[in-house]
């Protein structure tokens, strides 16, 4: 295998799929790079089992092979080289040298049939959807899913594809976010599917590098990949059932009221810093024409604030964990949020004027 490059044609490509790539692994090859050369092409692949993310490189190969090379080193090497330099990578007595200029490298390699695949079923729902809409989707959600819960299938993101739209869900028991998109799904079935954090992470970090106008999202038996610009990430998924989530929204509301998000935002953000730095609680009443915040921490130190607001209902007191207040606020696109207060205390947060994002927050014992 041998052919001539730049910096830039590789350098994005292997910070992509090292990315991918963790820093301890159980099999020596997981630490390692995938080359995959064809006539006219260099596929880059990267894997920690889980989630496998794979990207294409045109250029022209002398010699044609596959080989391993540690994902670490190689990046770091092509980081220092330099801007402007011909690179020449090559497979040479089960070394991968790395010549630029008068540098030269030589890296360790394993083989590329110890590597591992993935098993990929044919594809049972196939779309093509904009990228900045599926990123804003998990990027409303994703900050609600659990984090090594003995609730396996919490520890993931739902993903819902119906006739005509994509949703996403999270929840950690605590608190409940959803967020949808209208799209041209077809096929008249509803797909449910969880994906495991990596894969969200992975899937959110690809969506940001794309120029693309449409990304290719295809779910498989056990599997989902998405693919643009050459790149196609490939995650499992976890197999559970993921919990009724329309049961879990209340309906109706007993107390409502719509405040200004930045204002809200802002008399949070004071208050929840003399909150109990453990539980994080704050206080919420609202009375007519005003919604009052307050905290106190174990130092016996407190915070209180109030602002006036447009709301004429029965007085209501209740306790919220002020992070999950303001992820909640951080989800919301518009300039105001309606907040709905229910008979059991628990909290519906959304957007008046754009109903594409919904929040559920639990109360908190004060």
């Amino acid at each position: 295998m041998k052919f001539v490059t730049t910096k830039e044609a590789m350098l994005r490509p292997l910070q992509q799929v090292a990315g991918v790539v963790e820093r301890r692994q159980t099999l020596p090859v997981l630490a390692n790079v995938l080359i995959s050369a064809t006539e006219d092409c260099a596929e880059l692949t990267g894997t920690d089992l889980e989630v496998e993310l794979t990207a294409s490189v045109p250029l022209q190969v002398e010699d044609p092979s596959k080989v391993t090379v540690p994902a670490r080193k190689l990046l770091d090497i092509w980081r220092q080289l330099p801007e402007t330099a011909e690179v020449t990578l090559s497979l040479d007595d089960e070394k991968v040298v790395v010549r630029a200029g008068r540098f030269r490298s030589a890296l360790s390699t394993l083989p590329a049939t110890d590597y591992p695949r993935p098993e990929l079923s044919a594809p049972e729902v196939s779309m093509d959807l904009a990228p900045g809409e599926l990123r804003r989707l998990m990027d409303q959600t994703s900050f609600a899913m659990a984090q090594q819960d003995v609730r396996f299938f919490l520890n993931g993101m739902l993903f819902e594809f119906g006739p005509t739209y994509v949703r996403t869900v999270a929840t950690d028991g605590h608190r409940l976010a959803t967020a949808s998109v209208a799209a041209d799904v077809g096929g008249g079935v509803l797909k449910q599917v969880i994906v495991p954090r990596k894969g969200v992470s992975e899937l959110q970090r690809l969506l940001g590098d794309v120029e693309s106008e449409t990304v290719r999202v295809e779910i498989g038996a056990s599997h989902l990949r998405a693919t643009a610009d050459g790149v196609a990430m490939t995650t499992k998924l976890i197999d559970g059932r993921f919990p009724d989530y329309d049961r879990v929204i209340p309906r109706g509301g007993d107390i409502v009221a719509v405040i200004d998000k930045a204002d809200f935002a802002g008399m949070l953000a004071r208050i929840a810093i003399l909150s109990n730095e453990k539980y994080r609680a704050v206080r919420v009443l609202l009375s007519e024409g005003s919604l009052s915040l307050s905290a106190r921490n174990a130092e016996h130190e407190a915070a209180e604030e109030s602002m006036p607001i447009d709301f004429d209902g029965p007085d209501s007191e209740v306790g919220f964990n002020a992070v999950y207040l303001q992820d909640a606020l951080g989800g919301i696109g518009g300039a105001r949020v309606r907040v709905v207060l229910h008979s059991n205390g628990s909290a519906v947060i959304e957007d008046p004027d754009a109903e594409d994002a919904l929040y559920v927050i639990m109360p908190m014992k004060l």
